[in-house]
């Protein structure tokens, strides 16, 4: 893949692109117009590169990461996971698969984290199982 060379905080960059992907899933937004009006990290800290390379490598991949998660979230639909859940594994998932630059603990890691901060009191634990699983499995 691309280089995302060293601007910006991979941590602020990873939760503005889960934000992106969040708010895309409700309505057509551009980056540009995203990063516009985006009121987390100060644009010296957003890596928009990163955000790009991801959010296009998630979007042509969506059916099988989102097929990746299905399968090893026990008796929960993918329909029925939360959407921000579910932008976090898809991030997390596609890094796992398609980039070699990011250590696979990173990505399990950094997702946590973040679920840990915006979603559910258990978004962390069911976000965590299921990247161990997928983990295991390559």
């Amino acid at each position: 893949m691309g280089s995302t060379g060293n601007k910006g905080s991979r941590r602020a960059t990873r939760e503005a692109l889960i934000k992106y992907l969040y708010e895309c899933e409700f309505q057509d937004v551009t980056l540009d117009s995203f990063l516009s009006n985006y009121d987390g990290a100060p644009a010296s800290d957003i890596n928009r590169d990163f955000i790009e390379e991801l959010s296009t490598g998630i979007r042509e991949h969506k059916e099988e990461l989102d097929k990746a998660i299905e399968e090893r979230s026990e008796k929960w639909q993918i329909d029925r996971i939360a959407k921000l859940d579910l932008e976090i594994l898809r991030t997390a998932i596609y890094e796992m698969k398609y980039r070699e630059d990011i250590p696979e603990s990173v990505s399990i890691n950094e997702a946590v984290e973040i679920a840990k901060t915006y979603s559910h009191d258990d978004a962390g634990s069911f976000i965590n199982g299921i990247l161990g699983n997928v983990q295991k499995e390559q």
